[in-house]
């Protein structure tokens, strides 16, 4: 029986392969058994730089034999990885491995052939990508997903066309980017040479797919992910790294049960009984991603919707308990609260630039925006 135990300091070595993050210079106490007695006794405490994870086996002076082992460096780093991410406002973070989504590739395909992308047609590009993030980040390791929340304390007037939520703050694309970016530059200070890449709804990741099989959540009926314990008003956002970590178990139960709360309140029926949405059929695909005019078949069932739309998340349950969030850089314009209908029909494109300096309403445009509300009246 041998015992081991270490402690480390962490020193960065650049000249190091990507592989061998960085160098541990680790005093190492190696015991080993008195061939004639039952007590232990250090066999030495000499510094000896080794990799993580590595161990040595040498034989002692006595003709037996001792190991010298570092601690496996995953775990440590997922929970500090973890505790950063959380500290920095993140909600909720986990990790999976990364490899091919192998269930998710009939489901895409299925979805692309159905023609669900409507318009979209940037959704058929880069299939293969969309299931394996390795092709994304060369020697990528492991997926970090993480949510971000946008739930507001206060929203519109009840007169007012409406915006979905997450648009009534700067534009979460640069938010959260940038968190993502602090929080990939504090791995590389405290891990060393790490490789990755950020994603906030900017490449072709499937964000859900990943976060469920990371444990934060599942798939509702409207296909967004739900958390028991912020419903599903946050953004999805991704590290993808080539760093071993420890991996959380995947989500596998659906708390959705029998409600169709989402599938009812749907105007235009875009929510299918089957966990799919029929994207060329959403609100928020016509107010947004609909570069034509919009189909007079729909007039009338936008139920003010100008920009995005909210319904299937304000009617479920989980989303009963959702709490406000704390990013000052989600806070909208003093003046969209209070807009009225008329405020917004009368809107000129000084007022648009103004309160929507920074904003993802931004991507409809001036011109969008007032097809959209013409639609309306």
């Amino acid at each position: 029986m041998y015992l081991y135990l270490g402690f480390q300091l962490r020193i960065y070595n650049p000249s190091l392969p990507k592989y061998k993050k960085s160098l541990l210079l680790c005093r190492l106490l190696c015991f080993e058994k008195h061939p004639k007695q039952s007590s232990l006794r250090i066999k030495n405490s000499k510094p000896t730089p080794v990799y993580s994870g590595q161990k040595y086996k040498s034989p002692n002076s006595l003709g037996n034999d001792y190991f010298c082992v570092t601690l496996n460096n995953s775990e440590q780093h997922t929970r500090w990885i973890k505790e950063k991410a959380l500290s920095m406002g993140f909600t909720s973070i986990g990790v999976s491995r990364a490899g091919f989504l192998e269930e998710e590739a009939p489901k895409l395909e299925q979805w692309l052939k159905s023609g669900y992308q409507g318009e979209m047609r940037y959704l058929e590009n880069h299939f293969d990508k969309r299931l394996d993030p390795r092709l994304l980040v060369e020697g990528a390791k492991s997926v970090i997903s993480l949510t971000y929340n946008y739930f507001p304390e206060k929203t519109q007037n009840n007169d007012a066309y409406k915006l979905a939520k997450y648009a009534y703050g700067q534009d979460y694309h640069h938010v959260v980017k940038a968190k993502l970016k602090n929080l990939m530059q504090a791995i590389q200070e405290e891990i060393g040479e790490v490789a990755g890449r950020a994603f906030t709804d900017s490449a072709p990741v499937l964000e859900r797919a990943w976060a469920e099989k990371s444990g934060l959540g599942w798939r509702g009926k409207n296909s967004l992910l739900l958390q028991k314990q912020h419903g599903s008003f946050f953004f999805l956002a991704e590290l993808v790294v080539d760093l071993e970590l420890e991996y959380d178990a995947e989500f596998t139960t659906d708390h959705c049960g029998t409600c169709t709360q989402c599938i009812d309140v749907c105007p235009t029926e875009a929510i299918l009984p089957n966990n799919t949405v029929d994207g060329s059929k959403c609100i928020s695909y016509y107010t947004i991603e609909l570069k034509n005019e919009l189909p007079s078949s729909e007039k009338g069932k936008f139920e003010n919707w100008m920009f995005g739309c909210d319904l299937c998340q304000d009617v479920c349950p989980w989303n009963r308990f959702s709490k406000p969030h704390s990013e000052p850089l989600f806070q909208p314009h003093p003046d969209l609260l209070q807009m009225t209908q008329r405020d917004w029909e009368e809107i000129t494109e000084d007022v648009f630039q103004k309160v929507f300096r920074k904003s993802a309403v931004k991507r409809t445009k001036f011109s969008g925006l007032k097809r959209n509300i013409r639609f309306l009246k």
